[in-house]
């Protein structure tokens, strides 16, 4: 009721005739008393000019409602002068529709008023649908938003013109008042609450709740209504936790702080059925940081805490600047109150946001206490890890989002992004590393909640996220599209920067949640003729060539010969409709005609005692010389080696299975080796791998690929070596290739009988 009081006043005064030549006109009174209750040496001479300016430039102009237009920058400056803003946002303020709506040029606003003021007028000031039609509001708010990023004054402004709008919308039409309340709701809502402005969120939520849900705002407001017309049981409450709190000898203002109408409608879709306890919470205020936690000790042994209920924003603070500790606590009759315990320049920045920071461009000037901790918040933080700026007043979301708007060029696909974006009302922190990559130390990341692997690598990397090929969280190897959560310790792993990059997958574009990785992903996609819904090639089909280098071509002559004849056997696997799945693969060739391959056999194991004794190495674990291996005999006088680690050895020993002692003979035959590669899932992995394996004088015998599972594959080589002493190099070198993070000896499971 006192906002529609003090707005009728400026009506009234806003008709009366001229005032003396130096005097402040009548119908800023108000508006100065209010702020200079917050600065109380403020200079009020530009707020005279500007209203000077504004009254003569709207004169004769009516609103809807049929007051004059001069009520609305009037009423929009209250509101400002009420949360405590400085006196150039209110100078910008009375002027924000002089631009846009009379003969007034922003140079006569810059000649008469400096460089700030027109640049907040600009900043609020709509584009035309004659110039830009359709896109006039997606444009408008690109605009506004590029300013913010250089002046977040520039919002303040325009969520207090909102908000007065919104308070006047029932003149519209049915139609309008949706429309407005939509985008009201979907844009400058969730930029109020990133901006910290509770002040103004809380009511234009209740406004927009009103207009699109009447029949639940309704049930809602009757609840209160009835909720208000008994005793409320806080009352007493706050009167225990008062004196409590001064035998404790701690100075505190313990307040009741009621809910808004849509923070009752929440709460009440939550539990179901609201308490008496419910409709309000405690506030409790302080002096010093110290205090806050000496209030937690007393309530907490005072009463009986719910410890699910606390929270530490003190310590960790919200990404918008909130600071408090929240907590619950129950009385001798079981009656349990919220509480809220903050100090008073928390509160004020818990109220009023970034308008209590004062000038972004001169910091601490007019606000202290406020802007000194905020600065040392969540921003601060953010600034010295990822290397934004240290001004609170520039938060790591609206850095993204300045810097993805400048990738979305068409107006429809930047307003819906800008919608998903602000959709997401948390934020985490992940601590992002990135092995080899310069410039990229690890460090705190703020992302939306929800944001996977590859949101993360966008925002950390940029299009050097394109090369991105796999992530450890917490130390545990992980698919690039896992959800991370708040502290996850992430590393990226990339690719070789040598050569193009391998690029997105397609089905990246179903995980991500950050618009700039997204667009990045598209832009890409559409550059390299891939759209989405491809599904991801990981090696190009046998006897196709690309248009473009590949790794394929850039091999050695002895690699591009091995990679022929590996592509050759996967032909051969297609085409062997017999084969067991899991069998290895064997070349035809060494089928049909093994004595030509006689220069592959192994070293010779034997059995002391046994010459001429036919011996043969198990397949389950590929024993080489040097390893330490034991005989079983078989049927047909043959003799097979398994190494000692291996599990068949145990099994068969423990069903009393007849062992015998197998040594190496020397020879110059080499060995046979099965080696297992675990790698991220990338193109041309198969062709690099060949090539590590060439380089190291390995033969490969046969060779199976395990179909890629969650961006993870399973490479399986029985190789040929010339010296069994070569092993540790080769498994090295395999180890090199980008994308592998293990190779193993392979041993395969057999089934206990």
């Amino acid at each position: 009721m006192s906002a529609v009081r003090s707005l009728r006043k400026l009506s009234r005064v806003a008709l009366l005739g001229a005032t003396p030549r130096d005097s402040l006109p009548d119908a800023i009174e108000h508006v100065a008393k209010v702020h200079r209750a917050h600065h109380p040496r403020a200079d009020l001479r530009p707020l005279r000019r500007a209203y000077m300016l504004a009254e003569s430039s709207h004169r004769g102009q009516m609103r809807k409602s049929g007051e004059p237009y001069i009520t609305h920058p009037l009423a929009v400056t209250l509101l400002l002068a009420q949360l405590g803003a400085e006196t150039t946002t209110l100078t910008a303020s009375l002027l924000h529709d002089t631009v846009e709506d009379t003969a007034v040029t922003l140079e006569q606003v810059r000649q008469e008023f400096g460089d700030q003021v027109c640049y907040l007028v600009d900043g609020v000031t709509k584009l035309e649908k004659v110039d830009y039609g359709s896109a006039a509001e997606p444009e408008t708010f690109r605009k506004m938003l590029v300013a913010t990023g250089n002046d977040v004054r520039v919002m303040s402004i325009k969520l207090a013109d909102r908000l007065h709008n919104m308070r006047t919308l029932g003149v519209m039409r049915r139609e309008k008042q949706v429309r407005i309340a939509k985008v009201t709701r979907d844009v400058l809502i969730p930029l109020a609450e990133r901006l910290g402005i509770q002040a103004l969120k809380s009511e234009l939520e209740d406004l927009v709740f009103a207009i699109l849900h009447p029949e639940e705002h309704t049930a809602t407001r009757e609840l209160i209504r009835e909720h208000n017309s008994r005793p409320d049981p806080l009352t007493g409450f706050a009167a225990q936790v008062r004196r409590t709190l001064r035998e404790a000898g701690i100075a505190a203002q313990v307040l009741i702080r009621p809910r808004h109408t849509v923070s009752v409608h929440r709460l009440r879709l939550k539990r179901g059925q609201l308490g008496d306890c419910d409709y309000a919470r405690l506030l409790v205020l302080v002096d010093e940081d110290a205090d806050c936690y000496a209030v937690l000790g007393e309530l907490h042994t005072c009463f009986a805490p719910l410890v699910s209920e606390f929270k530490d924003f003190i310590a960790a603070p919200k990404f918008n600047l909130y600071q408090s500790l929240h907590t619950a606590i129950a009385d001798d009759e079981g009656r349990v109150a919220e509480v809220l315990v903050r100090t008073r320049r928390m509160h004020r920045v818990a109220e009023t946001g970034v308008i209590a920071l004062g000038d972004p461009h001169v910091a601490g000037e007019t606000a202290p206490d406020a802007a000194e901790g905020a600065a040392q918040g969540p921003a601060a933080a953010t600034a010295d890890a990822a290397g934004e700026r240290t001004d609170p007043t520039r938060p790591g979301w609206l850095s993204r989002l300045l810097e993805w708007q400048s990738h979305a060029p068409d107006p429809n696909t930047f307003w819906q992004e800008l919608r998903d974006e602000l959709a997401q009302d948390l934020e985490i922190t992940v601590y992002c590393a990135v092995p080899g990559a310069e410039g990229t130390a690890g460090g705190a990341l703020p992302l939306p909640a929800g944001a996977t692997c590859v949101d993360a690598a966008y925002a950390r990397l940029g299009e050097a996220a394109h090369r991105c090929i796999g992530a450890r969280i917490n130390g545990r190897l992980a698919a690039l599209t896992t959800v991370l959560r708040d502290g996850d310790a992430l590393q990226l792993f990339l690719e070789s920067s040598h050569g193009s990059p391998s690029g997105p997958s397609p089905e990246w574009l179903d995980h991500v949640r950050t618009p700039s990785a997204r667009l990045a992903i598209r832009e890409w996609l559409a550059a390299h003729g891939r759209h989405e819904g491809d599904q991801a090639v990981s090696e190009p089909a046998a006897g196709q060539e690309g248009t473009r280098q590949t790794a394929h071509e850039v091999l050695s002559e002895a690699a591009r010969e091995e990679l022929h004849q590996e592509r050759r056997r996967h032909q051969e696997l297609r085409n062997e409709p017999h084969r067991r799945p899991g069998q290895p693969y064997v070349p035809q060739e060494v089928e049909e005609h093994p004595e030509q391959y006689a220069e592959y056999g192994e070293n010779i194991p034997v059995v002391p005692g046994h010459p001429g004794t036919p011996v043969r190495l198990a397949r389950c674990c590929t024993p080489v010389p040097t390893d330490a291996v034991t005989g079983f005999p078989v049927r047909g006088g043959a003799v097979t080696v398994h190494r000692d680690t291996c599990q068949s050895v145990a099994r068969m020993a423990s069903a009393g299975r007849l062992t015998l002692p197998v040594r190496w003979e020397q020879g110059d035959a080499g060995c046979r080796v099965t080696l297992r590669a675990e790698a991220f899932g990338r193109p041309h992995l198969l062709a690099d791998l060949t090539e590590a394996i060439a380089a190291q004088g390995a033969a490969v015998v046969s060779a199976d690929v395990e179909p890629p599972c969650e961006q993870r594959v399973r490479h399986t080589y029985t190789l040929q070596l010339p010296d069994a002493a070569g092993l540790p190099a080769l498994m090295r070198a395999m180890r090199r290739v980008p994308g592998v993070y293990d190779v193993t000896r392979s041993v395969r499971q057999t089934a206990a009988n």
